[in-house]
C-alpha cells in the first residue's frame, strides 16, 4: 500500500501536465496548432524515454530510476509554467514525455510482475482504476487551482509537489526484483471418505491446523503465524486466527474460513514459491507436521 500511494501522489500532481496543456499553448499562441506540436513532442519524447530505459534499468536500480523520473517530470512543470516561448516549450515536452513514459512503464511492469498469475488480471484492473483515478482527480484540482489564481500558480505548485514525492522513496521503495510468485502446490489433497466427498460448491469450509510449539519458539511462531495469516487471507480466507490451548500450553491451532469447497482446492494452487521462506521458517518453530482437519458445512439434504 505504501508503495501504491506513493505512485498514487506522483500521478495526482503530475496530473497538471495534461489539464494544464491547452492553457499553456494558448497563452504562447492563438493557434490550435501549438497544442498539437506540444502534444505531439510529449508523444515523440515518450518513445525517447522508451529507448532509455532498458540502457537505464541496467546501471541503475528501479527506485533510482523512477524518483529520478519523478524529479525530472516535476522539474519539466516548474519549466512549463515558467517558459513562455513555443520553442522553449518543445524541449521542455519531449524531457516531460520521456520522464513520463519511464515513470509509468516501470511501475506497470511492476505491477504485473508482482502479481501471482490467479489475482493478475484484478490486480492490474485495481491498479489502472487506482493511478487513473489518481490522475483524473490530479487534473480536476489543478485545474480548480488555474481557475482560482493561476495557470502559472498552479504549474508551479504542481511541480514542487511531484518533486517532493521522491521523498517517499525513502520509506517505500521499489523493488528492483519481485518475489518469485510461480505456483507451489505443496500441500497434501485432502483424504476424503467417498461417502463425505462435498459438491464443489458447497460451503463455508473451516479448516484447522494443530501445531505443537516448544514455549522458548512461542514468541517467534506466533510473529511468523500472524504474517502467514496475510497470505491465507490473501489466499481466499474469509477469517483467519490463531489460539492456544490453555489445558496443553504448548498446543497451538490456526483456523481459517473458505467460502466454498472449491475456493479451498484453489488455495492449494495459489500458494507461491515467495511464500517458502515464510512457510520453511514457521514449519521451523513447530514439532512434527502439523494435523490437518476440514469441516464443511452440511448440505441441506444432510
Amino acid at each position: 500500500m505504501p508503495k501504491c500511494g506513493h505512485i498514487i501522489c506522483s500521478l495526482h500532481f503530475a496530473g497538471a501536465t495534461f489539464a494544464l496543456l491547452p492553457s499553456v499553448a494558448h497563452n504562447v499562441s492563438d493557434s490550435a496548432v501549438a497544442y498539437g506540436i506540444l502534444l505531439g513532442c510529449f508523444g515523440a519524447g515518450a518513445v525517447g524515454g522508451a529507448l532509455l530505459l532498458q540502457p537505464a534499468r541496467a546501471r541503475w536500480s528501479t527506485e533510482a530510476i523512477a524518483s529520478t523520473a519523478v524529479a525530472v517530470l516535476g522539474v519539466t512543470l516548474l519549466a512549463t509554467g515558467m517558459v513562455r516561448a513555443l520553442g522553449g516549450l518543445i524541449v521542455v515536452m519531449l524531457v516531460g514525455g520521456a520522464a513520463w513514459l519511464i515513470f509509468i512503464a516501470l511501475v506497470n511492469a511492476l505491477a504485473q510482475t508482482l502479481s501471482p498469475d490467479w489475482v493478475r488480471a484484478r490486480v492490474l484492473a485495481i491498479f489502472l482504476l487506482v493511478t487513473q483515478g489518481g490522475l483524473a482527480a490530479g487534473s480536476a484540482l489543478w485545474g480548480s487551482v488555474a481557475g482560482r489564481a493561476s495557470v502559472k500558480t498552479a504549474l508551479l505548485w504542481a511541480g514542487v509537489g511531484t518533486i517532493a514525492t521522491t521523498v517517499l522513496g525513502l520509506v517505500a521503495r521499489l523493488p528492483d526484483v519481485g518475489g518469485d510468485v510461480s505456483p507451489w502446490n505443496h500441500w497434501r489433497m485432502p483424504a476424503i471418505v467417498k461417502d463425505a466427498a462435498p459438491a464443489l460448491e458447497q460451503g463455508p469450509v473451516l479448516v484447522t491446523l494443530e501445531y505443537v510449539v516448544d514455549q522458548e519458539h512461542a514468541k517467534q511462531f506466533l510473529e511468523a503465524m500472524r504474517r502467514f495469516g496475510r497470505v491465507r487471507r490473501r489466499d481466499g480466507a474469509t477469517r483467519w486466527g490463531i489460539f492456544r490451548d490453555l489445558e496443553h500450553p504448548d498446543l497451538y491451532l490456526e483456523v481459517f474460513l473458505v467460502s466454498s469447497w472449491a475456493e479451498h482446492l484453489r488455495q492449494h494452487e495459489r500458494l507461491t514459491r515467495g511464500d517458502r521462506e515464510l512457510e520453511d521458517r514457521l514449519h521451523g518453530y513447530v514439532r512434527g507436521d502439523p494435523k490437518v482437519r476440514h469441516l464443511v458445512s452440511p448440505a441441506e439434504e444432510d
